[in-house]
């Protein structure tokens, strides 16, 4: 029904704060700035990620004669010997798009840098960032001295308190996009749900064989690895694991995989390059993302909890190394009946990352023990949960 002014009635399509942050997220997609508001804060926010020299020229000609800031999170702070807070950089004159990715992004920078505290505003930019797996820094500039009308089409502007409430009702905004039978190369016969979700993410459920929901459910939560998964990458264990889960679920008589789009920890597949590049170098991979600004591990498992209930699966045993998984389905209630280890070859190439898991994430690996020392491979699993968590 329409309105006495001819527009669709309030809410049709959702309230003004949840629209707002879906227009903000598509043009971060876009690499355009946004309007972000945090009570008498205001700010226009536009990604490192993706600037090339003329959108960072044009930015800048808009704020001439002064000069915009950037805004980094406490992790980057710290891997540039800042104080350990978000916070806004000054910029020279002479900065350029690769100087200022180079605060955003190098392991090493040497320069002597102002710095002021980031307001709620900034934070929801960085926040923002990351929903579209940006680099979490911004170039941003207060909204008073960026007049609006030389934007056409104008600005879209959104509340920071907004972004946090959008974030965490993510997971309720799940539905069942897809569901039909997949038979795969190995003879396993599959049911594959395809979910969507408010910002256009596609988590999907493999569901093996034919399992029993009222009773525990082996469950695989695997994050998205295309390097590993699809093109047998040796510098991580991801595509070894799941053929491993999909092997052992037929085993078990069935199960479930959920496959989540969290590709890198969660940091996105343009990240997780990038922090081979510093792991090159000589990081590890959890130095690696917070050098970048993240946290070392991104990822929330709410949206998979979410998705078990919606399948009625209510009680699980995890197919994981990793005591974070079960940790997080937990707290969003799922009720953990054991867990079985998924413990795969160590070869030379992923030596150093799985290492780095089980020292520095607590990761439960065979062949490796509590200083992560590499002892010898066992790439045996074992098919008999251990004793329930609680």
């Amino acid at each position: 029904m329409k309105n006495g002014h001819g527009s669709v009635g309030p809410r049709l399509f959702g309230d003004a704060n949840t629209v707002g942050v879906q227009r903000a997220l598509a043009e971060f997609h876009a690499g355009r700035p946004v309007m972000i508001h945090a009570g008498k804060e205001a700010l226009v926010a536009l990604p490192v990620d993706g600037a090339d020299a003329d959108r960072i020229a044009a930015f800048r000609s808009l704020l001439h004669p002064r000069l915009p800031r950037l805004v980094i999170t406490a992790h980057r702070a710290r891997a540039l010997g800042l104080p350990t807070e978000p916070v806004l950089l000054e910029l020279d004159p002479d900065d350029d798009e690769e100087s200022i990715f180079a605060l955003a992004a190098d392991a090493d920078v040497d320069r002597k840098i102002a710095i002021s505290p980031a307001g709620p505003a900034a934070i929801a930019a960085i926040e923002l960032a990351k929903l579209v797996q940006r680099l979490p820094a911004l170039l941003v500039a207060d909204a008073d001295t960026v007049p609006e009308m030389t934007f056409d089409p104008p600005l879209v502007s959104v509340e920071a308190k907004a972004v946090g409430h959008f974030q965490r009702n993510i997971i309720n905004s799940l539905t069942i996009a897809g569901d039909a039978r997949v038979p795969l190369q190995n003879g396993i016969t599959t049911r594959v749900v395809v979910f969507r979700d408010a910002i256009g993410g596609s988590p999907v459920a493999i569901i093996v064989g034919q399992p029993d929901f009222s009773r525990p459910m082996p469950v695989r939560l695997h994050s998205a690895c295309l390097t590993g998964d699809v093109f047998g990458s040796r510098r991580c264990d991801c595509g070894d694991q799941l053929k491993l889960a999909l092997t052992r679920l037929e085993e078990a008589g069935g199960g479930v995989i959920l496959y989540l789009e969290q590709e890198g920890r969660g940091l996105g597949l343009a990240n997780k390059m990038r922090a081979y590049d510093l792991q090159d170098d000589g990081l590890d991979t959890v130095d690696a993302n917070t050098t970048l600004g993240f946290d070392d591990d991104e990822r929330d498992y709410g949206v998979a909890a979410r998705m078990l209930e919606m399948l009625g699966c209510n009680r699980v045993v995890m197919l994981t190394n990793n005591p974070g998984k079960l940790a997080g389905v937990a707290g969003a209630g799922i009720e953990i009946s054991g867990r079985m280890p998924l413990n795969t070859p160590i070869n030379a190439h992923n030596r150093r990352y799985l290492s780095a898991m089980a020292r520095r994430a607590g990761h439960l690996l065979d062949g490796f023990v509590a200083d992560g020392e590499p002892a010898e491979a066992s790439p045996s699993v074992h098919l008999r949960p251990e004793r329930p968590v609680t």
